[in-house]
């Protein structure tokens, strides 16, 4: 589904407040990905947490992972209610406080990572690498600039 876009002068655009825009754009993408991870009733935090787990086997503790993802969550909720409902589900095991992803939790991840490439594709959509290249070292320099980090996260 390819949109088109109305055509405007270069100044009427340059004029445009970055901040409605990404905050506009920000609301349609996780807007997006989170209605999608909606349908594997999970929520970003619990997507977070199964991609960090299974990435660095051996690795997360629950303090470690809060540590980490916390400064991504937007919505108050509650690490240790995630890693409990994890669990819960058979997702994640604990074993001396370090979390393993488990085979159920790795099917719900990779359908979850399915679902959102779906979003992914549909975002790029009539954007060329490059361009959204760009943007992203666009918005790391605003970013930067106004006294946040700019580098990609780890």
């Amino acid at each position: 589904m390819n949109v088109s876009l109305k055509e405007y002068a270069q100044e009427e655009l340059a004029a445009q407040p970055i901040g409605a825009w990404s905050g506009e754009a920000y609301r349609h993408v996780v807007g997006a990905l989170r209605a999608q991870l909606a349908v594997e009733d999970l929520t970003q935090p619990h997507w977070w947490t199964l991609n960090h787990v299974a990435g660095e086997p051996g690795r997360w503790t629950r303090a470690a992972l809060t540590e980490r993802l916390a400064k991504y969550e937007d919505l108050g909720i509650d690490f240790a209610d995630v890693f409990d409902d994890l669990v819960a589900r058979g997702w994640l095991t604990e074993d001396a406080g370090v979390m393993t992803v488990t085979e159920e939790g790795e099917a719900g991840r990779v359908r979850a990572r399915d679902r959102n490439a779906r979003v992914h594709r549909q975002m790029h959509e009539g954007i060329t690498t490059a361009d959204f290249v760009t943007t992203i070292n666009v918005l790391r320099r605003m970013v930067a600039n106004l006294g946040g980090d700019g580098d990609l996260p780890t």
